[in-house]
Parts: C-alpha cells; structure tokens; sequence
C-alpha cells in the first residue's frame, strides 16, 4: 500500500483531517495470503508441510489467548502445530528438555517458547537454548547480533511489524527523526535498528529520559511500546508525523494503546489504531518467519 504521495510533517494533499488509520488487520491479511500460497504450492509441489512448535509454561489467560491465536493462524496458512503445554512448577532443567525436543525434531521448522515465563525460570536461558534456526520470534542473542551487525538472520516479529505498516504510508524514512519510547528486547531496541537501517535518525527514549515531551514533540516518525495505558499525552504527537502505538492494555474492559489515541490522531498524519493496528501484523510476521525458516530447511535437506 501506498500513502499516496504522503511525507512526514504533512498530510496527503486532498487528505481529510486527522490522521489516516493503519490498518493492521488488512496487511496482516495479505501478508497470510501471500504465506498460505506459497506453502501449498510447495506443498503440491512435494514438499513437507512446515512445522511451528509453541511451548506454554503455566496457565496465564493473556498468554494461553495468545498462543491459541498462533496456532489457529498457523493452521490456516498450511503449517502443522506441536503444541507442549507444561506446568506451572516446571523446573528449568524440564523445560530446557523439552526445547532441545523441538530442535532435534526434523519435522519442526520455528519454535515459541511463550513468553513472560513462571519467577523459578530463566528467560533467557530458554530463548538462548532455542535452535538459532528455528528461533522464528527473532530473540535469540546469535539472531539480535545479526540485527546489530546488518547480518542476514530471523528478525522481532513486533518490531518488523512497526516498520512494515511505517511502509504503508508511503512516507520515505531516510533522514527523517524517529522517536522510540520503551528501550526493550522484545521492541524499543530492535525496533531502533531497523530504523537506523532504514537510515533515520533515532532516538531511544526511557524512564530516566529527560523532558520526554520535547523528544516526542521533536518525532517525524514516533514508536511507543511501553506497556502503560495513555501515558503519551496525545498533545505531544507532532502534526504530521507518523505514529505505531505497540502498546495493549486494558482499562475498564477495553483495549487502549500507550498514546491517547483521540487527540493523537487529530495531530498524526498516519497512525495504528488498538487494536486492529501492531497486533495482528505481529502473528503474520511471525507465521511469515516460520515460512521462511521452513524453506532454508527445505534447501538444506535438497543440498544434504
């Protein structure tokens, strides 16, 4: 998609006001449909269908709800599901089995291990036990150093999905000031390599950031993902600028995002609604990744 000739700092000429809404459902559609289709060609072609393993630890609805997702989507663009669902109390060394299962299993192409993880687990030994080549969330530290150095390697599913709907605006990102709020793993950090890639000028903001407000004031392109409900002001968003709220939470039995959406978007020029924004492009790219892993194991077991 196209934002039809728009440029951060100004509205498409014609463009009604306020912002125009990213739709993040529709490009999550297209980005399965492209996926779907390629699986069953190859798989017609011959080929076996490919394989996404999720690993749940414990009973946490958000994450059970999340999952569940996955491997709905997963099934309807082709791929199979090995769901391990373990126990809250599961030591480190039985979670750790059942990972090293997934990597030995010819017939597994990516590998979830659902995160957050029960206090008496190690977060990060777990990500780091997953098969780089099978780590289709991006998170392994072989895959983050491969961001960092420009390398080819799986990349963060919510971070590509804030560049590709950036993408959809038609807005060229090179030279302009990208703001990022939130300095995670999971987003702020990746999300800011992919933007210098992209060559914009970035800004990593945090807790400790002095005068947030003149930095978000400042942003041509501004990346919330803190976790917060509301805690961007919406007077702050630049007019004209681009905006990717990644943030979900709930108050009052609705889903908001981390920027007050009602007046942010009479100043944005584009920005993600919550939800219907990074959420559902976020499990597209991951089956997309998934997809992408399944035909490098496709090649290599062609050339073995």
């Amino acid at each position: 998609m196209s934002g039809g000739g728009a440029t951060a700092g100004g509205a498409s000429d014609g463009e009604a006001a306020g912002a125009k809404l990213i739709d993040g459902k529709a490009e999550a559609a297209a980005v399965r449909a492209e996926v779907a289709a390629d699986v069953e060609s190859r798989v017609a072609a011959g080929a076996r269908k490919p394989g996404l393993a999720t690993i749940l630890v414990g009973d946490d609805p958000a994450s059970a709800v999340y999952v569940a997702r996955k491997i709905r989507e997963a099934g309807e663009v082709g791929m199979n599901s090995e769901h391990r669902a373990l126990p809250a109390g599961v030591s480190m060394q039985e979670l750790l089995a059942v990972i090293e299962d997934c990597n030995r299993d010819e017939g597994i192409d990516g590998i979830i291990v659902q995160l957050p993880l029960p206090a008496q687990l190690d977060e990060d030994a777990a990500v780091a036990a997953v098969d780089p080549t099978k780590d289709v969330d991006g998170l392994h530290p072989v895959n983050q150093g491969a961001l960092f150095t420009g390398r080819p390697g799986p990349r963060p599913c919510t971070p590509v999905s804030c560049l590709h709907l950036m993408d959809t605006t038609g807005v060229d990102l090179a030279g302009l000031h990208a703001v990022v709020v939130g300095r995670s793993a999971l987003v702020g950090k990746p999300v800011s390599m992919l933007l210098l890639e992209r060559h914009a000028t970035v800004v990593l903001c945090h807790s400790r950031t002095a005068d947030l407000q003149r930095q978000v004031e400042s942003a041509d392109v501004l990346v919330v993902a803190i976790g917060s409900p509301r805690v961007i002001p919406g007077e702050w968003v630049k007019p004209g600028s681009v905006v990717i709220d990644v943030g979900i939470n709930r108050v009052d039995g609705c889903l908001v995002g981390d920027i007050d959406f009602d007046v942010a978007r009479q100043r944005a020029a584009h920005i993600t609604p919550v939800p219907g924004g990074v959420g559902p492009m976020t499990v597209a790219v991951l089956l997309r990744n998934t997809r992408d892993a399944w035909r490098a194991s496709l090649a290599a077991e062609s050339a073995a």
